[in-house]
């Protein structure tokens, strides 16, 4: 979906969207029989064969979503379900935006106990269907996807190295979704009054993703004694372009250490940055250093750093 679709039902226009945002277009599944199970489902069987893994040799599925197939049961059961994990465990975690980073420092500490081999991470959304599409200051900035990994434990002190992760509910006012919870179920008024879509305070938003963005890769970066020089890629969670440029213009990076597709895929949650990840895998060779950073709704935060594995 462009941004001249969106410029012929909206006061809006390619130019204004692209200026403030980066976003060129972003991708909408629109089969009613589908969402978020389809998409997660479609980009673990990708990984799954790029890595020539057996389902049944996950033993545990870890999927994170802020648009959950149903309310319950969870997600990623149903995802194991679909895939054959039959030796896996599964749950959901919600950490909106961050959710890919919490959910890689959750199946990383299982791995680093020596109960499990091979964890499957998900991030999974289907955005499109909590937009309220008469709202040009939120609808223009989502799309829909999935990216999928699997982490194994690593014996030549490559892989996850080490992760600074926050949270702060007072950001719960600005980025949120006012119905469909236990404080305001689903009622006939609740969808009148349009509460079931997401709701936005931008400017507030920004105010505090470009400082604190920026303060966890520096946190991680001085624990590890990392230098600008060191980093082969920063890829952050893909919301705002200008977001993005800012954080590494903070951390001093060039061009070619930041990487950026929100002008082909929009905002796309938690699934952002493991298609930044698909993507950028073949740029990477193995001891190279990735810096991972998000910033999402709850607030939640933080950074990662990886020195990667394969």
């Amino acid at each position: 979906m462009t941004n001249d679709d969106f410029a012929a039902f909206l006061d809006t226009s390619d130019e204004w969207i692209s200026q403030m945002t980066g976003i060129k277009e972003r991708h909408i599944l629109k089969d009613k029989d589908k969402a978020n199970v389809y998409l997660a489902v479609n980009a673990a069987k990708k990984v799954l064969a790029k890595t020539n893994t057996k389902p049944e040799e996950i033993d545990l599925l870890i999927l994170t979503t802020a648009t959950p197939e149903l309310q319950f049961p969870a997600t990623a059961n149903m995802v194991a379900y679909e895939l054959g994990c039959v030796n896996a465990w599964s749950f959901d975690i919600m950490a909106a935006c961050s959710g890919f980073l919490y959910s890689l420092q959750t199946a990383s500490q299982f791995i680093r106990t020596g109960t499990h081999k091979k964890i499957m991470v998900i991030g999974s959304e289907k955005m499109s269907s909590i937009l309220d599409y008469t709202d040009r200051k939120t609808c223009i900035l989502f799309g829909d996807g999935a990216g999928a990994a699997i982490l194994e434990p690593s014996t030549d002190g490559n892989g996850i190295i080490d992760a600074a992760l926050y949270a702060d509910g007072y950001g719960k006012q600005f980025l949120f979704q006012p119905a469909g919870g236990s404080l305001n179920p689903a009622t006939e008024e609740t969808v009148k009054e349009r509460g079931h879509f997401v709701k936005m305070e931008g400017q507030a938003v920004f105010k505090y993703v470009v400082v604190k963005m920026a303060e966890a890769c520096e946190m991680v970066m001085e624990r590890n004694n990392l230098k600008n020089t060191d980093i082969r890629f920063m890829v952050a969670h893909q919301a705002n372009k200008r977001i993005i440029t800012a954080t590494a213009d903070r951390l001093k990076l060039t061009e070619e250490q930041t990487y950026l597709n929100i002008d082909r895929y929009g905002n796309t949650t938690t699934a952002s940055i493991p298609i930044c990840l698909a993507e950028i895998s073949p740029k990477l060779k193995k001891g190279d250093n990735v810096i991972i950073t998000s910033f999402g709704a709850g607030f939640t935060w933080g950074a990662m750093y990886v020195k990667w594995g394969v």
